[in-house]
């Protein structure tokens, strides 16, 4: 896999029939090593180690329904009390961070109800703040921390 733009962090890495997996901590488990996946591990150990984000308080590939539809968030940071903080939207390196991807990642925060967002496709990050006062958003220059995230709690 390609190197992200993100600190370097070690993995577990096997191989079943043939295909490489990594162990994702927060499902506990082996995946698939997609490159998509190889961004979704970089953000978990980057929230983990870098913004002192729980494990325990991480869901991966998380499932809403929207309108009719199922679909899953990569990942969700949620606070104590099990409100959701963040919604995170991974892509794989290749895949450009497009005005699409946010759309999709509005589109689930009309479930969730987010005060931060991440884009990431590994190579470039996106960060914003809702500000649901007056219906807008603010870039932000660098992922918050979980107290970050948890004293802007609404």
């Amino acid at each position: 896999m390609q190197p992200l733009n993100f600190p370097e962090y070690q993995f577990r890495f096997t191989s079943q029939s043939g295909k490489q997996q990594v162990f994702d901590v927060v499902r506990k488990r082996f995946v698939a090593l997609t490159p998509e996946e190889w961004v979704r591990q970089h953000v978990l150990q980057h929230l983990s180690v870098e913004k002192s984000v729980p494990l325990s308080l991480i869901g991966v590939e998380v499932q809403l329904k929207l309108n009719s539809l199922i679909k899953r968030a990569d990942i969700v940071v949620y606070a104590r009390t099990g409100k959701p903080l963040m919604l995170v939207e991974c892509k794989a390196p290749g895949v450009s961070v497009s005005q699409h991807v946010f759309d999709q990642a509005a589109r689930y925060d009309m479930v969730f109800h987010v005060d931060y967002m991440l884009i990431t496709n590994g190579m470039s990050h996106y960060c914003c703040k809702f500000n649901f006062a007056d219906h807008t958003y603010l870039f932000l220059p660098e992922i918050p921390t979980y107290e970050e995230m948890v004293s802007a709690e609404r």
